[in-house]
């Protein structure tokens, strides 16, 4: 029988039976990414109890040269979670540091382990009248680690911002099994670099998340949601200015929809039905919340402001939600779209963004582009016009097999599709992250100045390349590393 590497008894030794497992089947359920596109293999799967055993963990892998993949909920969107096929890597499971350590209602601060599922957090914090503004689809196992690695974002960016702007303090462990403990929210501090930033949107690249402070905001005490019609994607827009303007500190959502993905959510999800009469070419979904007792009626705002749009032409129709399980029949239609669009066949998607003013253009230009450049396809492009979030689904011609369709095709609309995000000066990952999906596409599109700083930043915190390798930081040949 092969003699067991030394590494793996050190980390046994650390985690114990409970904390370590070599066997394929324990496994098998963390080596695939939630999409099913990526596939690899583990020589174990490593699960620390708290942060000194992750600290001793990385130092043993350090030690030896072996690859560590963290991993929170495995919900992420590019494959940056799933290791290579070597098998030679260790899976590092934060799920074990589940605690939330301190909830501080009066500072409006919550302290957490990085193994916190997201929807526990929001749990913990309503008993305590707070609230953590952070929510998307998978909130029911996706961590707190892998929302500060993949800077997260959601539907409440608008007013709130993404993780980068919600995480007060971080604790991490370095890749040589160093521990920074930069936890203290601190209002300022000049002592260089912000290094908190170099792990939010890191995707486990520098080294492991083990635990957050992060920024609350008091509960809600009620919330109007509207659902709103126009004609055009710039309609959609000045329609966003002329609320935002007049609703900043309480408009909390704001979503464009097109018919065709509303037609899509209609026909295959159970239980939906349309929130207007007769057929609209531009779908808005609009959330204004009150959390401050002082604060106007969010009902109240909404009927005054919709109202006067209907004057202005800014909208065809308009209508609010009358209790708040139509409320969530709303947004059950947004949160069904790529549900939806997976039912109706095959497509290429991108999580992709422009700057807020160029939105609707891009999305009116690019469209007729891509669909024009490849014969049958259809283009479904909605998502967060308050902060310039388009998901740019490529539909497949009817009748194609999809596996084939998709590998012929990806790599010839995915690149256009990019090329044309660049040249309206956006982003091609707007909050899936890079992962593996995306790196060789990011090589390709990023300036020499970028992919120099990204380097130099991977090699100095990580020179042996054991952290999360093959991700997010696509290195130069002679950077390899192990």
């Amino acid at each position: 029988m092969p003699q067991t590497p030394i590494w793996q008894d050190q980390m046994l030794a650390v985690v114990g039976e409970k904390g370590f497992t070599g066997a394929k089947d324990d496994m098998a359920p963390w080596l695939t990414d939630w999409r099913g596109r990526y596939h690899g293999a583990a020589a174990a799967m490593i699960s620390p109890a708290n942060t000194r055993e992750t600290a001793a963990i990385l130092t043993i892998a350090n030690e030896h040269s072996v690859a560590i993949v963290p991993q929170g909920g495995n919900s992420g969107m590019v494959g940056g979670a799933t290791p290579d096929a070597s098998g030679q890597s260790v899976l590092l499971s934060l799920r074990r540091m589940n605690q939330i350590r301190s909830i501080a209602a009066e500072d409006q601060l919550v302290v957490c382990d990085a193994g916190v599922i997201l929807q526990n957090l929001h749990e913990a914090l309503a008993a305590e009248g707070m609230r953590f503004p952070l929510t998307l689809g998978g909130k029911g196992s996706a961590t707190v680690g892998g929302l500060i690695s993949t800077n997260a974002g959601g539907t409440q960016v608008l007013r709130h911002g993404t993780m980068r702007s919600l995480v007060a303090g971080i604790e991490a462990v370095l890749p040589d099994g160093s521990i920074l403990d930069g936890l203290a929210a601190l209002k300022k501090d000049n002592r260089g670099y912000d290094l908190k930033q170099l792990f939010i949107g890191g995707e486990g690249s520098l080294g492991v998340v083990t635990a957050a402070t992060l920024k609350t905001v008091p509960a809600l005490i009620d919330r109007c949601v509207a659902w709103a019609a126009v004609d055009s994607t710039n309609a959609a827009y000045q329609l966003f200015r002329f609320l935002n303007r007049r609703t900043a500190q309480s408009l909390e959502g704001f979503e464009i929809i097109p018919e065709t993905c509303l037609a899509s959510v209609l026909r295959h999800i159970p239980g939906t039905r349309p929130p207007l009469e007769g057929k609209h070419q531009w779908h808005i979904l609009i959330e204004i919340v009150r959390d401050q007792p002082d604060a106007q009626d969010p009902r109240l705002v909404a009927e005054n402001l919709l109202a006067e749009a209907m004057k202005q032409d800014l909208i065809e129709d308009a209508t609010i939600a009358a209790n708040e399980k139509q409320a969530e029949d709303f947004w059950k239609i947004r949160d069904s779209i790529s549900e939806a669009e997976r039912a109706n066949g095959p497509a290429l998607q991108h999580d992709i963004s422009v700057p807020v003013p160029d939105m609707a253009r891009f999305i009116d230009e690019a469209s007729p582009t891509i669909e024009a450049k490849f014969p049958g396809t259809r283009v479904a492009a909605f998502g967060h016009m308050g902060d310039g979030n388009v998901h740019f689904h490529v539909k497949a011609p009817p009748g194609v097999q999809t596996p084939e369709w998709m590998e012929e095709f990806g790599e010839l609309i995915t690149p256009l599709v990019h090329d044309l995000v660049i040249a309206a000066g956006g982003s091609i990952s707007a909050e899936h992250g890079i992962g593996q999906n995306k790196r060789t596409e990011l090589e390709r599109l990023s300036s020499g100045a970028r992919l120099s700083m990204l380097r130099a930043i991977k090699t100095a915190i990580d020179p042996k390349n054991i952290m999360n390798p093959g991700k997010l930081v696509p290195l130069a040949s002679n950077q390899s590393g192990s």
